[in-house]
Parts: C-alpha cells; sequence; structure tokens
C-alpha cells in the first residue's frame, strides 16, 4: 500500500529529519502498523525526531495538514492506542532515548520518552533507587509508553501507578506548542496539574518529550508467604485485613480457582484451593521480619487452607514461580486469548469472580483471572481457538459481559492497561454525558484539530 501523504508534507518533513529518518517505505511502514492488540493499520510515514524541537515540527507541519500524528514507544500496549488506523504520521521515540539526568539528592530522573523502563531500573541501582511503575513488560517497554496509559504492576499497591509517579513533563500539543508542567519538587499548589492530566491520556492530548520522574528507595530486604483460600470470598475478606496493616504490603497478587487448577494441571507445586494470595514485604533488616510476621496474622482468619512463609531470595522464588508460570500454562488452555485488566473495589471481588464463572459456564470457554488484589486490579483471560468460528464469536460476544459486570459492580475498565479502541466505545457506559463533554472540551483545548491520536479514548459523537 502506498504513502498517501500530500507532497508538500512529505517534502517538508523529509528536508527536516533526514533519510534515515522520515521513513516512507512499505517495509517501515509495516514494521510501526502495530502493537501488542495484534490489530493493525498502515501508517503513510514514520518519523524518528532526535529532539523535542523536531517533534514540535512535525506535529505543526501535520497539522497544517490535517494528517494524524500517532506516537509510538515499543508498541507493547494491549489495547491498539498505538495502531495508525486513520494512517498518518507515526512518531517513534526510539531515539529520543537519552536518560538526561539522575538527581539523587532530589530523589528524581530526567528522561525521555524513548528510555527503556528496564534500563532506568539499570542506571538507577548504584544510587540505590528505583523507580516504581514495573508492567510485566518492564524490560521492553519504553517510559513514554509507560505514561501514555498510566502503566502499573504489581508494585502500585504500596508504591502506586506511574501517575503517582511522576513529577513533571514535558510535551508538544497538537498545535505543535511545547508546555511544561510540574517539576523537580514532590508539593505544587501553582495552577492546574496539568501533569497527571496528560499521563493516560494515551497521546490524544500531547506528545510527552521529557519527564521527571519520581524515585523512591530500593529496599534492602524482602520476603513473601503464599496464603490459599477456601474460595475468592475468603481471598478478598484477607485482602481487606492485610490492606489495614500500617505495613502495606509491597505486592499483593490474587489468582482464582481456574489459575490455580491450571498451575496444577501444568505441575506446579500448589494445593487444590478456590484462591490464592502471594504477598511481598519489603524494608530493611530491622523492620522486615516484623513487618511480614504482622502480614502473616492478617491473612489468617476464616477459610484459610495453607499459609507459606519464606524469607530468604530462593525461598521466595519459589513461591513467585506460580505467578511467573501463569501465562506460559494459558497457552496449554488455548493459543487464543483476550485478556482485559479490570478493577473493582476489593470488596466486591468474589462478586467479580462468581460472574465471570458464571459466564465460562454460559459460554462454554475457560475464563482465568488473576491480578493485583490489593487495589482491586485484575486481568480477565477469556481463553479461545481462534481457527474455531464458534468458539472466537463465543469469545468476542463474552468480553462486553465483562464490562458491564465491572461497571454494575461499581468498578472501572481500565487500571493499567487503558483504553485504546478495545474499550473505548464502552466509555459511554463508564461516564455520564457532562463528564464526557468535559473530556471532549480538554482534547479541544490541547489539540484542536483532532490530530493526536484519533479514534482512541473517547468514543466519536
Amino acid at each position: 500500500m502506498a504513502s498517501t501523504l500530500p507532497a508538500p508534507l512529505d517534502a517538508a518533513l523529509a528536508a527536516l529529519l533526514g533519510p534515515d529518518s522520515w521513513l516512507t517505505g512499505e517495509q517501515m511502514r509495516r514494521a510501526h502498523a502495530e502493537d501488542d492488540s495484534r490489530l493493525s493499520a498502515m501508517p503513510d510515514a514514520v518519523a524518528l525526531p532526535r529532539d523535542r524541537e523536531q517533534v514540535a515540527a512535525i506535529v505543526r507541519a501535520c497539522r497544517a495538514h490535517r494528517v494524524p500524528v500517532v506516537a509510538r514507544g515499543a508498541g507493547t500496549a494491549t489495547t491498539g492506542a498505538a495502531v495508525p488506523f486513520a494512517g498518518g504520521v507515526v512518531v517513534s521515540f526510539a531515539r529520543m532515548d537519552r536518560i538526561v539526568e539522575i538527581r539523587p539528592g532530589d530523589r528524581c530522573a530526567v528522561v525521555e520518552p524513548g528510555v527503556l523502563n528496564g534500563d532506568l531500573q539499570q542506571a538507577l541501582q548504584p544510587h540505590g533507587l528505583f523507580w516504581p511503575p514495573d508492567p510485566s513488560s518492564a524490560d521492553r517497554c519504553t517510559i513514554g509508553g509507560n505514561l501514555a496509559c498510566n502503566a502499573g504492576g504489581p508494585r502500585a499497591v504500596k508504591y502506586g501507578a506511574t501517575r503517582d509517579n511522576v513529577l513533571g513533563l514535558v510535551a508538544v500539543t497538537g498545535e505543535g506548542e511545547i508546555i511544561r508542567c510540574g517539576g523537580p519538587w514532590t508539593k505544587d499548589a501553582t495552577g492546574y496539574d496539568l501533569t497527571h492530566l496528560l499521563v493516560g491520556s494515551e497521546g490524544t492530548l500531547a506528545l510527552v518529550v521529557e519527564a521527571t520522574l519520581k524515585l523512591a528507595p530500593r529496599p534492602k530486604a524482602q520476603a513473601g508467604l503464599r496464603a490459599f483460600y477456601r474460595d475468592a470470598a475468603a481471598a478478598a475478606a484477607a485482602v481487606a485485613r492485610l490492606m489495614a496493616q500500617p505495613q502495606v504490603p509491597a505486592m499483593l497478587e490474587f489468582m482464582d480457582a481456574s489459575a490455580i487448577a491450571l498451575l496444577r494441571r501444568n505441575g506446579s507445586d500448589v494445593p487444590d484451593a478456590g484462591a490464592m494470595l502471594l504477598v511481598e514485604a519489603d524494608g530493611d533488616d530491622d523492620t522486615l521480619l516484623p513487618a511480614l510476621q504482622a502480614l502473616a496474622d492478617a491473612a489468617e482468619g476464616d477459610g484459610l487452607v495453607a499459609l507459606d512463609v519464606a524469607v530468604d531470595g530462593s525461598a521466595r522464588d519459589r513461591l513467585w514461580a506460580a505467578r511467573r508460570a501463569l501465562s506460559p500454562a494459558l497457552r496449554t488452555i488455548a493459543p487464543g486469548k483476550i485478556n482485559e485488566d479490570v478493577v473493582v473495589p476489593v470488596s466486591r471481588i468474589p462478586d467479580l469472580v462468581a460472574g465471570v464463572e458464571a459466564l465460562s459456564a454460559e459460554a462454554s470457554l475457560p475464563i482465568v483471572v488473576f491480578g493485583h488484589a490489593g487495589n482491586g486490579n485484575l486481568h480477565v483471560n477469556i481463553m479461545y481457538r481462534p481457527d474455531d468460528a464458534s468458539e472466537t464469536a463465543r469469545a468476542q460476544a463474552a468480553l462486553p459481559r465483562v464490562f458491564a459486570l465491572v461497571l454494575s459492580l461499581g468498578g472501572t475498565l481500565s487500571g493499567e492497561h487503558g483504553i485504546g479502541v478495545a474499550k473505548r466505545d464502552w466509555m459511554e457506559r463508564a461516564f455520564d454525558a457532562p463528564t464526557l463533554a468535559a473530556m471532549r472540551a480538554i482534547k479541544a483545548a490541547l489539540d484542536p484539530d483532532g490530530i493526536l491520536n484519533p479514534g482512541k479514548v473517547l468514543p466519536p459523537l
């Protein structure tokens, strides 16, 4: 498929970026046509800017010709947020990958959006610091992508998701203007909080070109425990007790009965149970063991089947082996998977699990639930065989029923994956008309011509 860019735009951006950074060949365009959602659409060109001024110039040129602009990190998103469905120019931040500054005294780092999460963690180790967001794709996802979808991970229960760990941003609006918000401070009552507005906006409001990140001291010691319960209700009650402790767990993961049964079938050393919690505490050598004891005491209660405690590294690895084995084990059920992250109040976890079990039986499809119990952010995995038309249809029909169930329980559509196009049309169910109108007004203020990642997050009018 040939590019359909206006010739003046093509010439202007070729002159700005040069032949190695302005790519219009089919092979390179195809390489930037999809993300981990497995959805695909060809862009008209790929731009690889080297600095914020080039990003601003790209946006201004595209605006003049009403050409869409889609920001791209590593393509690990699962909601289609980085797919250029309207064509246009994909702006890849692969070459804006500098760690500009690490400021240990201010516990912050200044980075460009193309920095890999894993590379930043390595650079912070000598300073005894880390950046808390730890999505499953941490080794290969970019900071810009983390910012775009407000990525989280298991540590979010204690340390927060991306939005909670960003101090300031430099970004390019849909008008091609460079704006600056926030900075290397942790307290600020000056003006509107544009920093946290932009985080999670999936490139629909502005393109982030620099971020000041809040860092945390690296814990000196960790320990864990694994608790098995009669059912999801008993596990949810334990989650409430665990989260009521002064020592907030560093991680608190949940698996339902179907996940446990799957692990047992694949040889994992776990007992037969209705639900499982994996809990981790962190701290220093003086405080860790008392904190772990308090968490173990909180895990005790009605419905507890078994409790394992691990202090040293190898024992902790054995406890967490089941969690690491779960995703590979899913592939033994069926090759197709619809994985959506949803959030419900912790007290409604049993209702979500029961509703999903009923849906699984009705659809005659395996559905496995696991995720971050401490903040009610669970991953619902609908398994099916793509070569079976009936199973594919039933899986696709089950997904909206999961969303409807979540909203009926007072939950929300996403905790860390974002909206993209996968959940876009459900935004009208999640928000009332005045709230959506306010969101559209913000979009119009920052991107008046609607060129930034069109068709994502907000449903069409």
